[in-house]
């Protein structure tokens, strides 16, 4: 529900609002010019010494006002023309023209109205209230997204469109509050839907009816400091009934042209100030910096309007279309989806489909929304979890455990957990485990033991429905489809084949890339930008379920490059290996932003063995910066094993590679990566305490062995893999 809110008012206001607020932004500077450029006065100036000054210089002077920016503009007839000027108000002379800025003039017209009066005034009144339901509702998203406030600036992961949509909302979202919430005030006062609260003092009877008494000696104007003054006008000319009427940051009073004596006074009301004070939040008169700052908050607006449209549609690519998905609160079957890449969604799908079918009433939603408060009608949960990394919540399911274990207590609606993963990672579907697991603690009924589907299998998937049928006491068969994403023929331009002479064939395959569309450089979709660490997923003929390889160029490199060993009866690597120059395959990309190096400064520790030396190839590569990287390679023989042989030497001659630690398992003193970290332990743990980052890439066998050395080494600094994982500083790409 809150996602809906969030997303169409986001997407039918985007225009408007994003004008809003670009134009707003580029108004929050003119205060701040106007404070630098406007002469100041000196402290302990009155009112008084500053009338005596501009009288000196235009006789005929009749205002004088002082702006919230300090600025100091007099008002005169001279031989009865008009005159204005900007004054110094240590001279009196005027230094500028006090004619309006037509830039700033013709910004506040669009900004508070599209150059159409009250019709434009209530658009943009509209787009005010537009961004105020935008950023309460995606203030909730966020906190739901990093598991509740205390997380608030928690850090992220997933496609870099979601990631700056979260962090500049995080930033921004007080700012653009604000700036709606006294927007939409400011509105209603132009339309008189809100109290004036001015109050002027009542015109005296007891005038003196004389003249010429002389503003500098009114003891009232020489007790009142310019820094208070708002605006003085002078009476007019001939008029003797006329008087001076002075107005303070604390009040508006009325002073006889001929005694100078104060006559009345009136303080300003609290709903006056409570206006000013809105009216100076809103345009930062009076606040030159909190208006540049709320300025820039404001300039974050298009930026996730962009980035939010850019979710939108990698949304509707990612998620399949349910049709008729019921409201949660009159569901009779709930369906949370745990999902990282959104195939678990496809599964999803097909599981409400046959549900419905069988006459259920079905709601499908992400794990991140549960709320069992809203399940008035539900017989039964179903939670569909995949893993991301080592055993985490996946993108949609962050936040669930959070809103479990909130829960005071369980309610009794039977919940079954099904969880998919790959049987080839050593956190095989930890997350689901994990969910289960408190569920039961927490004391939710079992529907169903914890079941798995490995590979997206459809077989396992099925096994699992009809084992959900019985339950239910319905026929339930699940036939899916897994839905890839858009696939592209990648043609191979290269190869280099090493191992061989050892019975293990292993090649670093190079493919052209493929033909990029302006709508894919818009959007990033398909092969338009990625990274070093990304994988590529192959389709191997006659197969539906692809096949990860970790990609060791990224886009600027201008190839695809990947690193593949045969293994025995392995469908895709033997199809990969079996290529030539010239041949194809059938492949799509999928981001993986957690296996990436940032863009610190600080040292790289790469850690790779066999084929895992792929991406962390890519990263030395893609080192122009010359960041320290120290490698760390294990192989089986160095004759034949020895990936990017060649390329080494020019890595560290460039400065890409600082280090490289070779270790030979298959050699007349065999010995592992891990014996090769034992060996620097000093080294690697002096760079580790130092701020340096981790990255493991390779076998499940030998990344545990790693994990294991490297706690060893860490020990004796109190450190250990677990917690430089916890801060970022660890991650691994296992298989």
């Amino acid at each position: 529900m809150i996602r809906s809110f969030h997303r169409w008012p986001g997407l039918l206001a985007l225009v408007l609002v994003s004008l809003l607020a670009l134009s707003g932004a580029a108004l929050s500077v003119f205060p701040a010019a106007e404070r630098i450029a406007a002469p100041q006065a000196e402290a302990g100036l009155t009112v008084a010494s500053l009338v005596g000054r501009v009288q000196a210089v235009y006789p005929g002077v009749e205002q004088i006002r002082r702006s919230p920016s300090g600025r100091i503009t007099a008002y005169w007839f001279d031989q009865g023309t008009p005159g204005a000027a900007v004054i110094d108000p240590a001279t009196g002379q005027g230094v500028a023209s006090a004619d309006p800025n037509k830039t700033e003039r013709w910004l506040t017209k669009l900004h508070r109205s599209l150059f159409l009066g009250d019709g434009g005034r209530i658009a943009m009144a509209a787009g005010a209230a537009a961004m105020l339901a935008l950023s309460i509702s995606g203030a909730a998203l966020v906190a739901r997204r990093v598991g509740g406030w205390r997380h608030w600036f928690t850090s992220l992961r997933g496609p870099i469109a979601g990631r700056l949509h979260v962090e500049v909302a995080r930033v921004a979202v007080i700012g653009l509050v604000l700036s709606s919430i006294t927007a939409l005030w400011m509105t209603a006062s132009t339309f008189d839907l809100l109290p004036d609260g001015s109050a002027l003092p009542a015109l005296p009877a007891n005038i003196s009816g004389q003249t010429g008494a002389v503003p500098d000696k009114m003891t009232t104007l020489r007790q009142t400091p310019v820094t208070d003054l708002r605006e003085l006008s002078f009476p007019y000319p001939g008029d003797a009934t006329d008087v001076f009427t002075l107005k303070t940051d604390r009040g508006t009073g009325y002073l006889d042209q001929g005694t100078g004596a104060l006559l009345a006074w009136a303080d300003l009301t609290g709903w006056a100030r409570l206006s000013e004070t809105i009216y100076m939040l809103h345009t930062g008169q009076g606040a030159a910096v909190l208006g540049l700052v709320l300025g820039v908050m404001a300039l974050g607006v298009p930026v996730m309007g962009v980035s939010g449209f850019l979710i939108w549609l990698a949304g509707r690519r990612g998620r399949p279309r349910i049709r008729g998905n019921q409201a949660a609160a009159r569901a009779q079957t709930i369906l949370l989806v745990g999902s990282e890449g959104g195939s678990t969604w496809g599964f999803a799908a097909t599981l409400h489909a046959a549900l419905t079918e069988a006459g259920q009433s079905v709601h499908v939603g992400p794990m991140s929304g549960f709320a069992p408060a809203r399940y008035q009608n539900a017989d039964r949960i179903i939670v569909l979890a995949a893993t991301y990394g080592d055993g985490d919540a996946p993108a949609s399911g962050k936040g669930f455990l959070d809103r479990l274990r909130a829960t005071e207590q369980a309610r009794d609606i039977p919940l079954a957990v099904l969880g998919f993963g790959d049987r080839s990672f050593p956190a095989y579907c930890a997350f689901a485990e994990t969910v289960a697991a408190e569920t039961k603690a927490k004391g939710w009924p079992e529907l169903l033991p914890l079941d798995t589907v490995d590979r997206q299998s459809p077989q396992d998937f099925a096994r699992w429905g009809r084992a959900l049928g019985a339950v239910l006491g319905v026929d339930l068969e699940l036939s899916h489809r897994p839905v890839l994403p858009v696939t592209q023929r990648l043609t191979l331009v290269s190869r280099r084949d090493y191992g061989a002479e050892v019975q293990a064939p292993t090649a670093i395959l190079r493919f052209a890339m493929p033909r990029v569309t302006f709508w894919q450089r818009l959007t990033g979709a398909g092969f338009s930008r990625f990274k070093a660490g990304d994988l590529i997923g192959v389709l191997p003929e006659g197969s539906t379920v692809p096949r990860f390889y970790s990609l060791a160029t990224g886009h600027r490199d201008g190839s695809i490059e990947i690193v593949v060993k045969k293994h025995s009866g392995g469908l895709c690597s033997g199809q990969l290996m079996a290529l030539e120059p010239g041949d194809s395959v059938t492949a799509f990309l999928r981001r993986n932003p957690g296996f990436r190096p940032g863009r610190g400064r600080a040292p790289l520790i790469l850690i790779g063995a066999g084929t895992g030396i792929g991406p962390l190839a890519g990263f030395v590569r893609g080192n122009a910066r010359k960041r320290p990287v120290h490698l760390f390679f294990g192989m089986r023989h160095h004759d034949s094993d020895f990936f990017y042989e060649e390329e080494m030497p020019v890595w560290k001659g460039e400065g890409r590679l600082t280090r490289l630690v070779t270790a030979v398992s298959r050699g007349a003193r065999p010995h592992y990566v891990q014996d090769a970290l034992r060996r620097d332990a000093a080294e690697v743990s002096r760079l580790i305490r130092g701020g340096a980052r981790v990255m493991v890439c390779g076998g499940r066998d030998m990344a545990t062995g790693v994990a294991d050395t490297m706690a060893e080494i860490l020990a004796p600094c109190g450190l250990s893999p677990a917690v430089l994982k916890a801060e970022g500083r660890y991650v691994e790409d296992v298989y």
